[in-house]
């Protein structure tokens, strides 16, 4: 395991640390649907796998402020924003991953192996 996937499991392990808080109770208009349990191993993995989407959000709010195309805010990011906002996004894939599978570095590697190879 590189630097990179070491790292990867510390957050993880940190993460396991604080799991996310107990599920929202729906209001009055709202039925009631099954979820998982909170701290579960699934609501946990669908958790992290939905932060994604966040995170990507933040990449186009970011682009989008690089451009200065919000009127309302103008130029209000940079292109170093917009780097460091995709490595969340890798960052967030990675422990996602890594939340499904212990052997994330090999399901990674072989996945990167294949789409190169398809690639050529």
């Amino acid at each position: 395991m590189d630097d990179t996937w070491k790292t990867v499991e510390a957050l993880h392990t940190w993460l396991d640390g604080h799991p996310a808080g107990p599920a929202p109770t729906p209001g009055p208009d709202l039925t009631p649907t099954p979820s998982p349990s909170p701290g579960s191993p699934e609501r946990t993995a669908l958790l992290r796998i939905l932060k994604l989407s966040e995170e990507v959000g933040e990449v186009a709010e970011a682009v989008i402020g690089a451009y200065g195309h919000n009127p309302r805010k103008g130029a209000s990011h940079t292109w170093d924003d917009v780097r460091a906002e995709l490595c969340d996004v890798i960052i967030t894939a990675m422990i996602a991953l890594r939340t499904l599978t212990p052997d994330a570095p090999a399901v990674f590697a072989a996945h990167l192996t294949h789409v190169h190879t398809r690639s050529r």
